[in-house]
C-alpha cells in the first residue's frame, strides 16, 4: 500500500525536528553530557508539585471552562499586568492552554488564511515554520545577525513586509541565541505593523529570565499595539514546569473567541491539576524564579567565558538559558562540529542549522545543566576544537 499519496502534501512534506533527529542519536549513547534540550534541570518547586497532588486528593478531576479556570485567568491577568504594564480582561482576553506549543497553533490557526505570509525572525525556535506551513501559512524569515546580538531590526523587516504579509512572530528573550530586544527598537518595529496592518504573536516564554539587570519591554505594552497583539507565555521555564503542559494567551475578545473555538474542538481544556499549580506558581512561585535565575546567570557567564577562551566567539546573551557560539573557526559545519563532538567526546550541542538556515555556522548550547556538568563539558570540547585545528 502506498501510505504517502494518503498522508496530506503540507504533512508530508515537513522535515522532521532537527533538535529531536538529533537526539535520538544522543539517546542511544552512554554517559553523554547534555547541553541540548532547552528543558530547565531544577525540579519543579515542591509547594507547586503539592498544589497538584492536592488538587488530585480533592478529586479536583473533572474538566475546566474552554478557557481555564476561573481563578487562574484572574492571577494571570493580574501578573501580566503587574510584570508587563498590559491589562487583560479574565473573562474574554485570556486563554489557557496546553503550553505555549497550543498557543502558538491556535493563534496561528485562527488568523491565517492559505497563502498569508508570517515573518519571523531567524535562528529562531524549531517549530516557528513547521507552526506556520500546518496552518496553511507562507513562513518568511528575516536573518539576525551575530554582529547585532541576534536582534531583529525594523530596517530587516521593512524588507520582507509584502502584500501579503499578516502576521509578524517575535520571540525575545530568544531560543537558540539568548538575544533580548531594547524598546528603541520594539517601538520602530510596532509602527511598521500598525502601518502594515500587522497581527503580532510574541512569545514571552523566557521573559523572567533576564541578566545583568536588564529590563524586558513587552510589544504590547507599546501604545497601539495591544490592539493587535497577541501575548503569549507559560510557565515550563522560569517556573521549571514543562511537563505540566501549561500556557496562555491574551489578546483582545475577539481574537481570544477565534482561538477558543479552535481549542474547543481539538483540546476542550488544559489538565486540571496543572491548572492548580499554575495558580501555587503565580501566587507564591517568584521567589523560587529568583532563585533559579541567579543560578542561570552564574552558569551563562562561566560557559560564554569558557566558549570565548576556546576561540569559539560567543555573544553574552541577555536572556534565556542558551548561548550561540560561532564555531566556523573550526572549518566544521554546524552539524560536522555537533556530530563530532558528540561522537568523539560525548557531549551534545544542537547544530545552529536546527533552527534556520542563517544558523550555519553555530550551535546552540543550553546551560539549564549543572554547573559541574557544564565545566567537563567545556573541557570536552576544548579538547576536540585543539583535535579539530590540528587537522585543518
Amino acid at each position: 500500500m502506498n501510505f504517502q499519496k494518503h498522508i496530506a502534501n503540507h504533512v508530508r512534506d515537513l522535515p522532521r525536528s532537527g533538535i529531536r533527529d538529533f537526539f535520538e542519536i544522543v539517546q542511544s549513547m552512554k554517559e553523554v553530557i547534555s547541553l541540548g534540550i532547552g528543558e530547565p534541570d531544577f525540579n519543579t518547586p515542591w509547594h507547586i508539585r503539592e498544589a497538584a497532588i492536592y488538587g488530585l486528593e480533592r478529586g479536583h478531576t473533572g474538566y475546566t471552562s474552554n478557557l481555564g479556570l476561573p481563578v487562574l485567568r484572574e492571577r494571570i491577568s493580574t501578573y501580566v499586568a503587574r510584570h508587563f504594564g498590559v491589562a487583560y480582561d479574565p473573562k474574554s482576553e485570556i486563554i489557557v492552554t496546553v503550553g505555549v506549543s497550543e498557543a502558538i497553533d491556535l493563534a496561528l490557526r485562527a488568523l491565517l488564511n492559505p497563502g498569508d505570509e508570517v515573518l519571523y525572525h531567524e535562528p529562531c525556535y524549531v517549530s516557528y515554520s513547521p507552526s506556520i506551513v500546518l496552518a496553511h501559512g507562507i513562513p518568511v524569515a528575516v536573518p539576525t545577525r551575530s554582529e547585532e546580538n541576534f536582534t531583529l531590526t525594523a530596517e530587516a523587516l521593512a524588507r520582507k513586509i509584502t502584500p501579503a504579509s499578516r502576521v509578524l512572530m517575535l520571540n525575545f528573550p530568544c531560543n537558540p541565541t539568548g538575544a533580548t530586544q531594547n524598546k528603541a527598537e520594539l517601538e520602530k518595529i510596532a509602527q511598521l505593523c500598525i502601518a502594515h496592518d500587522l497581527i503580532v504573536l510574541t512569545d514571552e516564554i523566557y521573559s523572567e529570565l533576564t541578566y545583568d539587570s536588564a529590563t524586558h519591554t513587552s510589544i504590547a505594552s507599546i501604545p497601539g499595539m495591544r490592539e493587535r497583539t497577541i501575548f503569549l507565555h507559560g510557565f515550563s521555564k522560569a517556573f521549571a514546569m514543562t511537563g505540566f503542559r501549561v500556557g496562555y494567551a491574551c489578546a483582545p475578545a475577539p481574537l481570544t473567541e477565534a482561538m477558543m473555538k479552535i481549542h474547543q474542538y481539538a483540546i476542550l481544556c488544559a489538565n486540571t491539576m496543572a491548572q492548580d499549580a499554575a495558580i501555587e506558581a503565580l501566587e507564591h512561585g517568584e521567589r523560587d524564579v529568583d532563585l533559579m535565575r541567579k543560578e542561570y546567570e552564574m552558569r551563562r557567564n562561566f560557559i560564554v567565558r569558557s566558549l570565548n577562551d576556546l576561540g569559539l566567539e560567543c555573544f553574552k546573551p541577555m536572556g534565556a538559558f542558551y548561548v550561540f557560539p560561532n564555531i566556523s573557526s573550526t572549518g566544521l559545519s554546524s552539524r560536522e562540529f555537533s556530530l563530532g563532538l558528540l561522537e568523539k567526546k560525548q557531549v551534545a550541542c544542537v547544530p545552529g542549522t536546527a533552527f534556520g538556515p542563517s544558523g550555519e555556522g553555530f550551535i546552540r548550547c543550553s546551560y539549564a545543566t549543572g554547573l559541574e556538568q557544564i565545566k567537563i563539558a567545556m573541557e570536552r570540547m576544548a579538547e576536540f576544537v585543539a583535535e579539530s585545528s590540528r587537522k585543518h
